[in-house]
This record gives C-alpha cells, structure tokens and sequence, in this order.
C-alpha cells in the first residue's frame, strides 16, 4: 500500500530522524484471553497489531537492523512491559546484569526505589552500545510512563509511543506541519512556565486548580530525532505534572478511552487525589476498580494541553488529547516526567471547550484557552 509506505517513511525519516546502521524495535501487544472488548474495539485492536507488523516489515526492508517484539497485552497502561521485550530493545547482557542484582523484578513490578533506579542505570548505561536506537511502540497499553521506557531513553534511545493508535492517524494528524506545531507547542509551553497555578473550567461544569510551582512544563511536538527523546505519536501537547497534594475542585469527564460515556462521571479533588467518583456510567466501576488495587491510582497526575490543528477524533484519547484548544487530564503514574508519584497506572481524560488560564506572580491572571480557543500571539 503506497500511501501507507510514504506514511511509514515519514515517521521514520522525519519524527525519529533515522540514521544509517541504526538497530530499530517495533513492538505491539496481542488482545489476552480475558480482556472483554466491544466488536469494534476488537477490530481496532487487531488493525493495530496488523500495522505494528508492517512497520517492522517496512523498517526491515528500508533499514535493516529490525526487532519485532508482540506479548500479551499489559493490565493497563503504564504497566511495565514484560521481559523478552527488555531483552531485545535493552539486550541480553543488561537484562542478565538487571536480574543479577535482583534490580529487574522490582522494575517490572514497580517497586524500585531511587537507589534502585540509580542503579539500574548504571548498568544500563555500560550496556549503552546494545540498546537499541529506535523503539516504535505500537502496544494498546501505553508504555510511555514505564521504567522501561526510561532506561532507553537514558541509554540514548530514541522511543515514540503510540498507544491506543488507529492505523487511519497516519493520514490525518500524522499529516501535520512538524515545524509549525513545533513552534506553537514551545511558545505556549513558555506560556504555562510563566505562572505557579493553573485554573482550567469547562461548560460541563469541571472546575479545577492546579499548583505548579518547582513543575516544568514540555512540548510534545513529534520530532524525535535527539539521542534521548520521547513523545507520543501523534504528537501536540504540552504537558507537566502539577504539584502533589495542590489539585482541588471538580472534573467532570465525559470519555473513557475509546468511546463516549453513556453520562458523564463527576470525580471530586481534594489534595491532589480523586476522593469520589459520582454517575451511572459503567466506566465508573472500572476506575473504582484501579483505585482499590493502589491508593496511587487516584493521583492527579498530568495537566495537558492539546496543540495539533489536524487531530480531530474525540473517540480516541490518543488523538483527542492532541486536539488543539482542549485539556487532558491524567490520573495515576507521573514519575516518568518529573512528577513523584509510581504506580502501574497512566490514564488521561480529554475535557472540551475548556478555559485555561495561568496564575502568574502577585495573583495576575493570564488566559491562554478561552472556550477552546488558543489566545497565545
């Protein structure tokens, strides 16, 4: 399919900035046996297998040097990837020097301490020849908040993360001017770094404060050509982890990952966690669920702001969150981008319409959003 050969051939050459006699892994993840999906959820899911397997098939044929990597698909996202996966992006050599010193169950299971990770990356790091320079990760669950996806980072690796990715994005906000968004997505970055809060209101009735100070908003913005970088494709967004125990006020989410919500949800904040969840919607249970198994998973963990003019779809949180004009919310793991909190638990929330607007020194106020709209010059 020569449209899907030109997009491939941009993702390689112009968001990862491929060179020669580079080492590339491409992995996905398989539906397991107890996962209970809807039949188009289910259609997706192996669309995206299928074209996690033409991307290794592509890179083989263009690149050479190509590891496909497919295991049963993680808990959820933010959940650590399995062994043979670290074994053939990391090495087998780093991997054994992990489990030498009882360091890569720990990893797995989210349990490593600082001086845990300090270590780990020691020992990845002497292994720096062996990890590999690409990582296209075409799982459902995301990996990007992931211990795993640090370490190649910290070797070097160069990791886009496509999680939860509709083959169909490759022809639309895939189709978007990198540098233009480039630019947008830095300046409004500068924007939100200016102030120590954060105050995001939508017609829906969310109402929601944020602190921010000694937090670093980044761009998202799809060019991943540095030894090191990592972001999400599609990519448009700038991103931060707000300050533990600062969020307070009301989110009221209308979206679960894929698909709208037959009502809303209504989740209470108080002291930077979710204290209550309100609505009938069945999704409901599915958060109560992850909240039971760790405390963590209430966490406000994210505040995200959506900069790609050419992502449309609502349906699809991957792409909804790069909308331009909207907000995301994610609850759970932050401690991949600068936030403290660790738990197998990363799960965003797109709100509509919002009004942000940035608290900047002496209690002045700055609207960067005004109904959905970017007020940035």
């Amino acid at each position: 399919m020569k449209s899907l050969e030109q997009a491939l051939h941009s993702l390689f050459e112009v968001n990862m900035g491929i060179k020669p006699r580079e080492r590339i892994v491409v992995f996905g993840d398989i539906l397991r046996p107890d996962e209970q999906v809807s039949p188009e959820e289910h259609d997706r899911r192996l669309r995206l297998l299928t074209v996690a397997g033409q991307t290794s098939n592509f890179a083989e044929a263009a690149y050479g040097n190509t590891t496909f990597v497919t295991f049963p698909a993680t808990a959820a996202s933010g959940a650590e990837p399995p062994e043979p996966l670290w074994r053939a992006t990391l090495g087998n050599a780093a991997v054994d020097a992990l489990l030498q010193d009882a360091l890569l169950y720990r990893l797995l299971n989210k349990e490593a301490d600082t001086s845990d990770l300090d270590r780990a990356k020691k020992i990845v790091l002497s292994f720096k020849e062996s990890v590999a320079d690409i990582v296209i990760a075409l799982s459902n669950n995301s990996t990007s908040h992931t211990r795993f996806r640090s370490l190649v980072n910290e070797a070097g690796g160069r990791f886009a993360s496509l999680p939860h990715f509709d083959p169909e994005m490759f022809f639309t906000s895939m189709q978007v001017d990198w540098h233009i968004l480039s630019d947008r997505t830095n300046r409004l970055a500068a924007e939100v770094n200016a102030g120590s809060e954060i105050l995001l209101e939508t017609p829906n009735g969310t109402r929601i404060r944020f602190g921010t100070q000694g937090r670093t908003a980044k761009g998202d913005d799809g060019l991943l050509t540095d030894p090191g970088s990592f972001g999400n494709l599609p990519a448009g967004e700038v991103y931060l982890a707000p300050l533990e125990g600062t969020s307070e006020g009301v989110m009221v989410i209308e979206y679960a990952p894929t698909r709208k919500l037959n009502s809303p949800l209504r989740l209470d904040v108080r002291q930077g966690n979710v204290v209550n969840i309100y609505g009938d919607d069945p999704y409901r249970h599915t958060l109560e669920k992850k909240f039971a198994e760790n405390v963590n998973n209430r966490n406000i963990a994210e505040l995200g702001i959506g900069t790609n003019d050419r992502a449309t779809r609502p349906d699809n949180v991957l792409e909804a969150e790069k909308i331009l004009g909207t907000v995301h919310i994610a609850l759970g793991d932050n401690s991949g981008f600068g936030g403290t909190v660790n738990t197998p638990f990363h799960e965003d929330f797109v709100f509509y319409e919002p009004t942000l607007t940035v608290i900047l020194p002496g209690e002045k106020r700055k609207r960067l959003l005004d109904r959905g709209k970017l007020l940035i010059s």
